[in-house]
């Protein structure tokens, strides 16, 4: 039978590989976006702000992929918690970054 701490443990690897995958989904949409903001042009002073909202939340998401590889890797579990938590306050920061970019978006469309 697993103990409590085997089976926290596992969560926490089965948490941090779902964030993995979200976090490069993420930044890949990200980058899509602003390639697209780039290729029809800027009429207006939000979108260029909105577009540079994508890139820094598209470069945060690329670190907490590092970071969270990083706590994947690691055998020490203090450092592994703290990764862990840089990782979430790193998605945290870029989910709002995209979030208010696309509150901008409909912004200009409206």
């Amino acid at each position: 039978m697993n103990s409590p701490k085997t089976t926290s443990a596992t969560w926490r690897r089965d948490e941090l590989l779902h964030l993995l995958s979200v976090s490069g989904n993420l930044a890949g949409l990200c980058i899509a976006a602003v390639a697209l903001f780039r290729t029809i042009g800027k009429s207006f002073i939000s979108e260029t702000i909105a577009d540079d909202m994508l890139a820094v939340s598209a470069l945060l998401f690329l670190i907490c992929i590092y970071v969270i590889f990083f706590a994947l890797r690691t055998k020490t579990m203090r450092l592994a918690l703290l990764l862990e938590k840089v990782a979430d306050t790193l998605f945290l920061i870029a989910i709002t970054g995209m979030v208010a970019s696309g509150f901008m978006m409909v912004y200009n469309v409206l």
